[in-house]
Parts: structure tokens; C-alpha cells; sequence
């Protein structure tokens, strides 16, 4: 159960979450349409390399990461995505690409569009392609100390 990690460290937060299993899917529109939640209430996990080191860029499904305004309003020198090959063993407890956006239990700073923010509760896969937690956005917050800023375009 690739998600055994996750739920222990939720579990011990005292955090009340919800889990989601449906058919496997591998794009977060796809899961949003599966799961039947709102594309803007479903957190999408993006590797990026800021300045040469991993971070997670998380926004909702139905946004992309906008590279250049995530540069500017952190002020690095270089903000780029980061390869499969780059980061594939940074999520050991992971299926490749169903990473949760808990940068903080891979030691890795993590990036929250605003907009997502603005969410009452958010779903994220839960490190495998048939598995989402949902949970209080709040709670979220409070765990994974994120930096709350406007970097996500509506694809």
C-alpha cells in the first residue's frame, strides 16, 4: 500500500481525511472526472527545479504552472520543470507521477497557487494512480507549511 506513509503521518497529526479509491488514471483531469470532484478542488503535485533544487509546485487540476510567474514572485534565478528521471527516487513510497503535495516528508519546499487556497477542502493522489485523500485545506496548510502565491494559469 504505497500510501501507508501518508496516512500514518495524518493519522498521528490527528488530521479527519477522507480516502477515494477509483479506477487508475494518470492525469489530474482524469481523476477529477473519476472521483467526481471539482477540477479546482483537486491539487495537482508538479516537480519543479528552483534554481537547480527539487520543490513541488501544487495547483488545481484544471491549472498549469505558469514557469515565469512563479520565477518572479519568488525571485529565482531559474524556475523550470523537473524530469521524471530527476526525482523518481525522491518519492520511494510513490508510483512515479502520483506524488502528494507533503514536500515536507521528502524534504522539499513546497509552492501553493493561490487559487487552491481559496478551497475549502482539497483531494490530492495519495502516491498511486487509484488513490485520493481528501481533506480540509486548513490542514493541509498547517502540515505542509506551504508558500501561498500566484503562479497558475487555467489551462
Amino acid at each position: 500500500m504505497p500510501a501507508r506513509r501518508l496516512k500514518e503521518y495524518l493519522d498521528r497529526e490527528g488530521v479527519r481525511y477522507v480516502t477515494i479509491v477509483h479506477s487508475p488514471a494518470f492525469t489530474a483531469q482524469e481523476i477529477a472526472a473519476m472521483a467526481h470532484i471539482p477540477g479546482k478542488n483537486l491539487a495537482k503535485t508538479v516537480v519543479v527545479k528552483i534554481d537547480g533544487k527539487m520543490a513541488l509546485a501544487v495547483v488545481p487540476a484544471s491549472y498549469a504552472v505558469d514557469f515565469d510567474m512563479l520565477q518572479g514572485a519568488i525571485g529565482a534565478k531559474k524556475v523550470e520543470l523537473a524530469h521524471e528521471s530527476e526525482f523518481k527516487g525522491q518519492f520511494p513510497d510513490c508510483e512515479l507521477g502520483a506524488m502528494p503535495p507533503f514536500g515536507n516528508l521528502y524534504d522539499m519546499e513546497v509552492f501553493v497557487a493561490r487559487s487552491l487556497a481559496e478551497d475549502e477542502d482539497i483531494a490530492f493522489n495519495a502516491c498511486s494512480h487509484h488513490e485520493l485523500i481528501k481533506l480540509p485545506y486548513r490542514e493541509f496548510e498547517r502540515l505542509a507549511q506551504p508558500h501561498v502565491i500566484t503562479f497558475s494559469v487555467h489551462a
